[in-house]
């Protein structure tokens, strides 16, 4: 018999993680009731109001596989991306792969393609139920209790065996379990946003600007993640399967470069010719979407705990970060997934289930949310730089060479299942490993040049023993720094 016969769990929140999550539960056997306070997309289209591209990797592969369905995003949905494309300001390109293995890429996705997806695959279960145009309005997380309201005024409430909380950053479940005594909360918001603009397919440009040949009908390689690093401030452009790009621009909200500093079409024509000058000619409604489109924030947030009474948050409800290295979906994805094992080992108890989740995740939630906000320094700042480019180029050399003995970070998070704060704590042990093996190999060479100066008298020999102790108190001092430095 399944796990969850005779089991009702409510899911609040159809995005992703509540599709996909419903899909997983469902095929536990529970009887699943879903609900979600914007219209069906099967009958009104999408309206989630967020970016429209997102980057799937392995882990959110991996939890699209335990039901059956990454196969079907792939070939539906996806577009592979190898590396990173950095464009300079002159116009210059230099291309980054992600990895030594050239099989693995990230995969640029349409939120509302994959949303209607996991809807419709959810659909196909009998003992999952749909509900839309229903917004909690509060919830009683002792009782697994919500209360829905639609858009005629009409209040339902939702109990079950279980209540998930799936309803985003701003999850209205969680709200009232902040209300209750020592619950831990915290947001914190970069002083950055974000806006998106459209680079149309070639054939849609004027004449001469883009070749609708070259990348087979894009306007820019779309086997790419296009990055205009700009100290401060910076854009990217994923690739849609429409054979469109959408650009995102992460800019400070105030100061130079900022939103607030072009005001006016003119301006912004101008700061565009200046600063992105190869991107500008492709993006013919560059002062319409400017002006237009919202300029979102970027928020982290952190909670504990996760689970009260029969309910259980996940997602962005538990643990939302920025956008910077591609994991908000795959982390949610893997929540999901955790959830749904963690439910199958308890044979379908639910507070042992719960203890076990939250438990279990909470440190990689924090870890991945620290890595994402390390991130954006990094794209935005240094991946022009010479100095990353030859750290990367390193970083693949070793992975090549020792394979079984040097994962560079990014593959750990992007293309393994290794959990996010494990991968960090790897990461740094094997960078402190090399750093200490690399300075002892240096202070060796240092110790034997003076051992033939001495020998060869142009050291003198009084000289040599305080040469050699002075080379060895240094050595002493590097080791016990690069220690400290790559501790996790």
């Amino acid at each position: 018999m399944p796990v969850g016969t005779g089991q009702k769990i409510v899911i609040v929140g159809s995005g992703l993680a509540g599709g996909l999550l419903a899909c997983a539960l469902a095929r536990l056997g529970f009887q699943v009731e879903l609900y979600e306070r914007r219209p069906d997309p099967r009958t009104a289209g999408y309206s989630g109001g967020r970016s429209i591209n997102l980057a799937l990797s392995d882990r959110g592969l991996d939890a699209l596989r335990s039901i059956g369905l990454d196969q079907r995003v792939m070939q539906q949905d996806a577009l592979p991306m190898k590396g990173r494309m950095m464009h300079a300001y002159t116009g210059d390109l230099t291309y980054q792969p992600y990895s030594a293995d050239a099989a693995h890429a990230i995969n640029s996705v349409s939120r509302a393609g994959l949303n209607l997806t996991l809807i419709n695959e959810a659909a196909t279960y009998s003992n999952v139920r749909l509900v839309f145009e229903s917004t909690c309005i509060d919830a009683d997380p002792l009782t697994g209790t919500a209360t829905l309201r639609s858009p005629d005024g009409t209040l339902t409430t939702a109990q079950g065996d279980l209540l998930v909380a799936a309803d985003g950053a701003f999850s209205a479940v969680r709200g009232i379990m902040q209300r209750t005594d020592r619950y831990n909360y915290q947001q914190s918001y970069l002083d950055y946003g974000y806006k998106e603009l459209h680079i149309p397919p070639a054939a849609q440009l004027p004449a001469g600007t883009a070749h609708p040949d070259r990348f087979g009908g894009f306007a820019l390689d779309p086997a790419a993640l296009h990055i205009w690093p700009r100290r401060k401030a910076m854009m990217i452009a994923l690739p849609n399967r429409d054979k469109s790009f959408t650009c995102t621009l992460f800019w400070p909200f105030q100061g130079d470069h900022s939103f607030e500093a072009l005001d006016n079409p003119d301006k912004v024509r101008a700061h565009f010719q200046r600063h992105y000058p190869d991107a500008f000619p492709l993006i013919p409604s560059l002062a319409d979407d400017f002006k237009t489109n919202p300029t979102g924030s970027l928020v982290t947030i952190r909670c504990w705990p996760w689970v009260m009474g029969r309910a259980v948050l996940l997602g962005d409800a538990a643990h939302a970060i920025v956008p910077f290295y591609g994991q908000g979906m795959n982390a949610a994805f893997e929540d999901c997934k955790a959830l749904a094992e963690c439910l199958d080992r308890a044979r379908g108890q639910i507070a042992p289930a719960l203890d076990e989740f939250q438990t279990l995740r909470k440190p990689h939630a924090d870890a991945i949310a620290d890595l994402a906000l390390a991130n954006f320094v990094e794209m935005r700042d240094k991946v022009g730089t010479r100095l990353f480019l030859y750290k990367k180029k390193l970083e693949h050399a070793l992975h090549r060479r020792f394979p079984t003995r040097f994962t560079p970070l990014y593959d750990m998070v992007s293309f393994s299942l290794i959990p996010y704060n494990d991968a960090r704590r790897r990461a740094a042990q094997q960078w402190q490993g090399f750093s200490i093996l690399a300075f002892t190999i240096l202070f060796l060479l240092l110790l034997s040049l003076q051992i033939i100066l001495t020998a060869t008298g142009i050291i003198p020999s009084p000289a040599a023993p305080p040469l050699g102790l002075l080379l060895l108190c240094l050595y002493a001092v590097g080791v016990s720094w690069l220690w400290q430095r790559f501790t996790p």
